[in-house]
């Protein structure tokens, strides 16, 4: 039996280089006894090259299997899942590295690279991960081509500039793939990992939790308009709302979860807009009032917040047109009305006095609401991120005590008061403003930008949104929370690396729009580029398809991808500059016409001597052309191509016009 290739120096230390990027953007997820892990088997490897260790036998082999494997499980607590799949893919791919003995051994270790690779997308895919993931993609390359003992196998940089050489003329038929291969939906759902880092709004709200979301620079979501970009003041987004009270917090209530349908009458000019939602590990999404969305998986529920029916664990593109004018259920009382008056037993006597005081001198709904607004925009109310606590009546300590708060708080207390002077009424939590990107022409809107407000309901009006912070800070509204908080110095204090902290300087603030950008067009135009946007380029493109054409364009594309790998594959441009071989292959063909063909492996010169002894009349005229072609060719003799093919020229005038056969010879 021959001896099994071993793996050469280059293709080792490439191997070892693309090991370390390729395990880089896992360690945000990996257990630290990774690390060590890598580290150990690299320096055995290192010395098994130089011959100063051995391969591990089989029951070493068994025991860093069985480690591994007790590894995961007490730092994952499972054997089964996604990041315990991934933390044994990874420990797998340094394991293999100290039992490769030969080339097939570094072509599975090449291979479970390259699936690494992948699998850091599902916890990171943004630009940054995507333009990373170029470098292990690289030397893995570097590590494939080395691996082929030729001449490049003592010279590793040459060997790294021809992995991204063949990188870079993979370049147009990935384009190529990207746009026009089908995008299929999946056939099932990855479970998404459960420590992505995500925050958000939650399904329940107490005094203090908004406030912490605003020190937060954390995106929330990106949403463009068709038109123009409406005024901050108007941009409410509901994500939430909030019908039960328990005395300390806000929370949902079941029936508003049911998916029915409210009645609501479309009024005014229509909104139509984009949005790319960030995970949130929530189901609902965000929208202006009243939202109609694109998508079958999503429904508008009874309290008008958008519901999908799975939760956000990945960016999520959705279109939605809205009409913010809408009367909502004016016709007829709705059924949540009694939820809407549901307040605790007992606790907070002073609000709940003045709430009587308040409806018996003023009769009228809004009447009593606009004595809620005056009221907060004339006593000396606080808006801040650092609200002083409260006691166990946190309405009649915010009310009557404390008078400082963030936005929860003027929300909460005022639904309570309305609610005890008999008005239905509700909290709705969302976000309100966002960030205006003047070079991509849309917004940011971030945790910071997170907000709740009030829906009071009228017979006359139906359900009416109203926001008693706007009477204590305008500012937070008009111009954002910095605004609001400049006079504090709470803004982003837990963030002092955000750049958000430092828009006041100019060429800063454009860098950080610029770069945001590029992430929003990476979002928007490559992961957000799916099955229904495929069609929508195909048909700007090809005008209207219906499937017939779509699958024909589809073959096309295909024809169009196979032909472009084959240009790149064989490359004919590049024949030109080896006339010689060309005009060989002249010779062989002027000679197949005669019965004379060359066979596989057979060389220059035996074929032209089996030519000769078959084709004794035009002997000289092939002895010529094989030896000028052998000067050229093999001895290096510089003379022009046009002597061989003269020599070629006067075969072809001696050879007969048509094939002789043997009979006709004798």
């Amino acid at each position: 039996m021959s001896a099994k290739p071993g793996i050469p120096r280059n293709s080792l230390i490439w191997l070892l280089v693309a090991q370390v990027l390729v395990i880089l953007p896992h360690l945000t997820h990996l257990p630290l006894w990774i690390i060590g892990l890598w580290l150990g088997c690299a320096v055995w490897r290192v010395q098994i090259f130089r011959m100063r260790l051995r391969f591990p036998n089989s029951w070493a082999k068994a025991a860093l299997m069985i480690g591994a494997g007790f590894g995961v499980y007490f730092s994952r607590g499972s054997l089964v899942g996604l990041e315990a799949g991934v933390v044994l893919l990874i420990a797998a791919f340094i394991l293999k590295l100290v039992e490769m003995r030969s080339q097939r051994d570094a072509l599975v270790l090449i291979f479970l690279g390259f699936f690494a690779v992948v699998t850091s997308y599902l916890f990171e895919d943004g630009l940054l991960a995507g333009v990373y993931s170029l470098f292990p993609v690289l030397f893995l390359l570097a590590a494939l081509i080395g691996l082929q003992q030729g001449a490049l196998v003592t010279q590793p940089w040459p060997t790294l500039r021809l992995a991204g050489s063949l990188l870079l003329q993979a370049v147009p038929l990935m384009l190529l793939l990207f746009l026009f291969f089908p995008r299929l939906a999946p056939l099932w759902s990855l479970p998404q990992p459960s420590d992505r880092g995500v925050t958000g709004l939650a399904d329940h709200m107490a005094p203090g939790d908004i406030a912490r979301l605003g020190q937060s620079a954390a995106l929330a979501f990106r949403a463009s308009f068709d038109g123009e970009i409406p005024p901050r003041d108007q941009l409410y987004w509901r994500a939430v709302t909030f019908e039960r009270f328990d005395g300390r917090r806000w929370s949902q209530s079941f029936a508003s979860q049911v998916p029915q349908a409210p009645e609501w009458q479309a009024l005014g000019e229509p909104l139509s807009y984009s949005i790319i939602m960030q995970p949130s590990g929530q189901s609902w999404l965000f929208a202006l009032d009243v939202p109609q969305v694109e998508a079958s998986d999503t429904r508008l529920m009874a309290d008008f917040h958008l519901q999908r029916h799975q939760p956000v664990n990945q960016p999520l593109l959705y279109r939605v047109t809205s009409w913010p004018a809408a009367r909502r259920e004016a016709s007829r009382a709705p059924e949540s009305l009694g939820r809407t008056l549901q307040l605790p037993p007992q606790g907070n006597p002073r609000s709940h006095a003045w709430a009587g005081q308040l409806r018996r001198s003023l009769q009228e709904p809004e009447a009593v609401v606009q004595a809620l607004l005056r009221h907060f925009n004339r006593e000396p109310y606080h808006y801040t991120l650092k609200p002083p606590p409260v006691g166990a009546d946190i309405v009649d300590d915010f009310l009557f005590n404390t008078r400082s708060g963030f936005c929860a708080h003027y929300a909460g207390a005022m639904t309570f008061v309305l609610r005890a002077a008999g008005i239905p009424a509700r909290v709705v939590a969302g976000y309100q403003g966002g960030e205006v990107n003047p070079a991509g022409n849309y917004l940011s809107v971030r945790q910071l930008d997170a907000h709740a407000w009030v829906e009071y309901w009228t017979a006359e009006r139906g359900w009416v949104s109203v926001d008693p912070t706007f009477q204590v800070a305008p500012e937070r509204v008009e111009r954002g929370l910095e605004e609001a908080l400049a006079e504090q110095e709470g803004f982003l204090e837990d963030s002092p690396m955000s750049l958000l902290r430092y828009r006041d300087i100019g060429w800063l603030n454009q860098l950080r729009l610029r770069w945001d950008q590029l992430n929003y067009g990476w979002q928007r135009w490559v992961l957000g580029y799916q099955g229904e946007q495929q069609l929508q380029l195909l048909r700007r493109w090809f005008g209207k398809l219906d499937g017939t054409a779509l699958g024909i364009g589809v073959v096309a594309a295909g024809a169009l991808l196979l032909g472009v790998l084959a240009l790149l594959l064989f490359k004919p441009w590049r024949r030109e500059r080896d006339p010689q071989q060309r005009l060989f292959l002249a010779f062989e063909r002027a000679l197949a016409r005669q019965g004379l063909r060359r066979q596989p492996g057979e060389g220059a010169r035996t074929f032209a001597e089996r030519a000769v002894h078959r084709l004794p009349a035009q002997a000289e005229a092939i002895q010529t052309f094989l030896r000028l072609y052998e000067q050229q060719r093999y001895a290096a003799r510089a003379a022009a191509p046009a002597e061989l093919r003269r020599a070629l020229n006067s075969l072809r005038r001696q050879l007969p016009w048509r094939r002789v056969t043997e009979s006709e010879r004798r």
